[in-house]
């Protein structure tokens, strides 16, 4: 037959791309569309009233004008269309579809290549080509058409708006009332300057939903005559109590009850100058992005400190979604009351990110089945999302983000729940969605959920509460970011705060105390670890709800992959679940986290839960990124990655490198197939550039030297240095008054009858022989106590943390035998030669390569180990070696 041209091609392309994206409206090979260029026509065009443009130029292969035609139409004004093409893709058509007789089906079948294009940022894929199906097309068109430069130049306009009006009503404050206390109380949070701020973006956030709901629905009034009225409080009051018959309830109702504790003037100038803001916004047209007023919130939110609220990079939530979603088994993606029967929950919502990602990918999987998105909607906000959190500021910008997944369709009801937090007024103390951890339910602040049950402000009791229901067993999907923070008593002591896991919201010393008792009771039989931090009481929660066969994703440190206090929290994993994926970013720099600001590693731990007789398979695809992925079309290639990599190579079988995930000519991630039943001691084979590395380090630790380039291990005697030695004891047991520690620290002298090696010193570890730092002397009182805690010290001293990047010894020697300090607890042998053996050794490439695959990595370049999990490190031994080799 004779040959299919290229126009032939664009335009069964655009028949295809027209059933997979709903919304948009699709040309192909269509003059007078490029406003300066007339006479031009783009192969593929593709618009949506709230995204910007995108161009697909195609050509068959090779294709050598694909990209600089591609080029040519960046910035271009669209006619008709207020945005001018910010991305576009250039495709290469295999040469085979150009003899295809249906070209519908080639296309349909064929394996794509393509690249992208920004008008203001850098070629995607930095070089060679992306690879993947015309759905993977349809994705990536959703993803890059949304207009960034618009979504940050709104967030600035409308934070420098917040803090305009929030230094207003400060001003305000001090002439006319404004009933702060009950504000701070209505958002749960103090009567401290954030209060002003949060109250604020909320009013904003309402204003901004107002507009857009008015569009929709010609009884509700728009911003600017209700504002611009003579009474605005008045006005806005009664347009918003209108759009709750419409619904938007969790949109709408703190702002009603904000305005209601403002008197007029305050409210008039408030709203004034706020409408101003929200004009703005919504006249850029980024209003759409759900993440625009999440990202602002997180901002606000005061209590991060202890809260550890840190906002999930929508990249990171879309890739942590999509594998979750991936892992779900039977469903109908073509039928939506099958997806309306699914049941997602965040218990630790915040801003909605995630929730929003899980909905997000649950339309596209609907959409791609050839469904609209649009039925679902009713369905995700009634039934099948879950969203908890103790700020009800946070559930707010959670009602709003889901509901702005299609803002044209209400609903009659949510399950976007504020929970019961700190004391209460039976007295009593309630710890939010750790709750959960005993109970199917758990009581809200106040009902924002259910608008039949609410009788009044959300100060008012009755119905304006309600008990949520939250079943164990019910959930085909738990997804969250839950706080790090640690319960810790002796850390962060000062600023009236005792235990910092429950210090947020001004709550007193006795008030921390008994949340943390409360959470001590609940805990009992759980995976909770108090030096693990909240995140393993919240995962303990995502076992008891998710159902089996049901599928958990959190966003954890990464001292979860390897620290010894989230032990039992591995176990977990590694016998109740299978399918597990573990992605971690081996970036050598600051991106290690998948959220915003934390400032420490962090891992991706998506798992699925047994069921029935399956039985677990005790490993896991550990997924080293290259890097973390800066936006959702990165974020979308390195999902594909994982999810597409052919085959697998083990953490056992040799120094041969992962599976590569590439994006383009880059190195996307390395996947590495590893065992998870050494959950005791961690999981090594995460935040590795090179996976080589982690199968010699494997190898080694089994008692085989297998290097690379080399046929075969080389038997080597290897054990646990609890099997060769003993550890000495903690810090606090040496010092510690609360831990009857017999010692008191004085300046270091030579002639010291109780020298200590406590701290690291860069200048004196250029050594491997090192002198006492300090001096110990017998506390009062402890005369005879001291003879005890003296019997650990040694000569020898292992490092508890390790910069790889600075520092040369691992085990430092004394000379005298010296107490171990904080940074340097003791190793004892019984044979004085060990000594010696095991401190060269540990110096060595060798060791310092057990050290490195041993230890905890949670910053770059840095590897800790605990007093504990020293017992379990791995070392030669020294029982096997001869007396002329010890010797040597």
């Amino acid at each position: 037959m004779p040959r299919q041209t290229e126009p032939n091609a664009n335009n069964a392309l655009r028949d295809i791309l027209r059933r997979m994206l709903p919304g948009c409206e699709i040309h192909s090979e269509t003059s007078r569309i490029l406003r300066d260029y007339p006479g031009k026509r783009p192969d593929v065009l593709i618009t949506a009233s709230d995204r910007a443009p995108v161009v697909i130029e195609a050509e068959y292969e090779p294709a050598p004008q694909a990209e600089e035609d591609a080029a040519a139409r960046l910035a271009q004004p669209i006619s008709g269309q207020s945005r001018r093409v910010e991305a576009a893709i250039a495709l290469k058509y295999p040469d085979e579809i150009a003899a295809a007789y249906d070209l519908h089906a080639a296309i349909s079948g064929a394996r794509l290549s393509y690249s992208v294009l920004y008008a203001d940022g850098p070629r995607f894929p930095a070089s060679g080509w992306l690879t993947g199906s015309v759905s993977d097309i349809a994705d990536l068109t959703r993803l890059v058409s949304i207009p960034q430069k618009e979504v940050d130049d709104a967030a600035q306009t409308l934070e420098f708006g917040i803090g305009r009006a929030a230094g207003v009503m400060r001003d305000m404050t001090e002439t006319a009332p404004v009933d702060l206390a009950n504000i701070a109380q209505l958002l749960g949070m103090e009567n401290v300057p954030q209060t002003r701020r949060m109250a604020c973006a909320i009013i904003a956030n309402a204003l901004i939903f107002q507009d857009r709901i008015a569009d929709l629905h010609p009884g509700v009034k728009r911003v600017r005559p209700t504002c611009a009225s003579n009474d605005p409080q008045g006005a806005t009051l009664d347009a918003w109590r209108e759009i709750l018959d419409v619904n938007y309830y969790p949109v709408f109702i703190i702002g009603i009850d904000i305005l209601d504790n403002m008197g007029p003037y305050n409210a008039a100038q408030i709203l004034r100058l706020l409408a101003h803001t929200a004009s703005e916004v919504n006249a850029a047209g980024a209003a759409n992005s759900r993440d625009l007023v999440g990202l602002i919130f997180q901002r606000l939110i005061s209590d991060r400190k202890y809260l550890a609220t840190f906002y999930t990079l929508p990249a990171s939530a879309a890739l942590l979604a999509r594998l979750a979603v991936a892992k779900l088994k039977g469903v109908d993606w073509a039928d939506p009351r099958a997806i309306g029967r699914l049941r997602a929950a965040d218990f630790a919502c915040g801003t909605g990110t995630l929730l929003a990602a899980v909905y997000d990918q649950f339309a596209s999987r609907h959409e791609r089945a050839g469904g609209d998105a649009a039925n679902l909607h009713i369905a995700m906000m009634e039934d099948a999302l879950y969203g908890c959190d103790v700020m009800p500021s946070a559930v707010h910008i959670t009602g709003a983000t889901l509901s702005g997944m299609q803002p044209r369709i209400g609903y009659s009801n949510s399950r976007l729940y504020t929970l019961a937090y700190g004391r209460q007024d039976d007295g009593d103390v309630k710890i939010g969605s750790l709750e959960l951890l005993r109970s199917g339910a758990a009581m809200t602040l106040f009902n924002t959920s259910d608008p039949a049950m609410r009788t009044g402000s959300a100060g008012e009791e009755t119905a304006a509460q309600i008990v949520a229901d939250i079943p164990d067993d019910g959930f085909d999907i738990v997804i969250m970011n839950p706080p790090f923070t640690s319960n810790t008593k002796h850390r962060d002591a000062d600023g009236n705060v005792q235990n910092a896991a429950f210090a947020a919201f001004g709550a007193s010393i006795g008030d921390q105390d008994d949340m943390a008792a409360r959470l001590i009771r609940l805990a009992r039989g759980s995976y909770y670890h108090g030096h693990a931090g909240l995140g393993s009481a919240f995962a303990s929660i995502a076992h008891k709800k998710v159902k089996p066969g049901g599928v958990i994703a959190f966003v954890l440190p990464f001292t979860a992959v390897n620290g010894s206090s989230w032990a039992k929290f591995r176990e977990l994993i590694a016998t109740e679940y299978t399918d597990v994926t573990i992605v971690s970013i081996a970036a050598n720099d600051t991106d290690m986290s998948f959220s915003s600001d934390t400032g420490m590693a962090e891992c991706l731990i998506i798992a699925r839960k047994l069921e029935g007789d399956e039985k677990p398979s005790m490993r896991a695809r550990f997924v080293s990124a290259a890097r973390r992925p800066f936006d959702l079309a990165q974020s979308h290639i390195l999902t594909n990655g994982v999810l597409a990599a052919d085959g697998a190579r083990t953490l056992e079988g040799g120094p041969f490198g992962g599976v590569i995930a590439q994006a383009g000519d880059d190195r996307a991630a390395e996947i590495l197939d590893a065992p998870t039943d050494g959950y005791r001691t961690g999981w090594g084979a995460a935040r590795i550039h090179d996976a080589s590395v982690a199968q010699t380090a494997y190898s080694l630790s089994s008692g085989g030297l297998w290097l690379p380039a080399t046929p075969r291990a080389l038997d080597l005697p290897i054990a646990r240095l609890s099997d060769i030695g003993q550890r000495g004891l903690d810090s606090q047991m040496i010092v510690s008054p609360a831990h009857n520690g017999p010692f008191t620290r004085a300046l270091y002298s030579p002639t010291a009858t109780y020298p200590c090696l406590w701290s690291h010193d860069a200048k004196q570890e250029t050594r491997i022989v090192c002198e006492p730092d300090i001096s110990l002397e017998v506390r009062i009182g402890m005369e005879d106590k001291w003879h005890e805690v003296w019997q650990t010290a040694s000569r020898v001293h292992i490092s508890r943390g390790f910069r790889f990047t600075a520092q040369p010894l691992s085990v430092a020697f004394t000379e005298r035998e010296s107490i171990g300090g904080r940074a340097w607890p003791n190793v004892k042998f019984s044979d004085a030669r060990f000594d010696y053996a095991f401190t060269v050794w540990c110096n060595s490439t060798l060791g310092l390569l057990l050290y490195w695959w041993h230890s905890s990595r949670p910053q770059v370049g840095r590897g800790d180990i605990t007093i504990h999990s020293a017992e379990t490190l791995p070392t030669l031994d020294l029982r096997a070696l001869t007396d002329a080799q010890l010797a040597a």
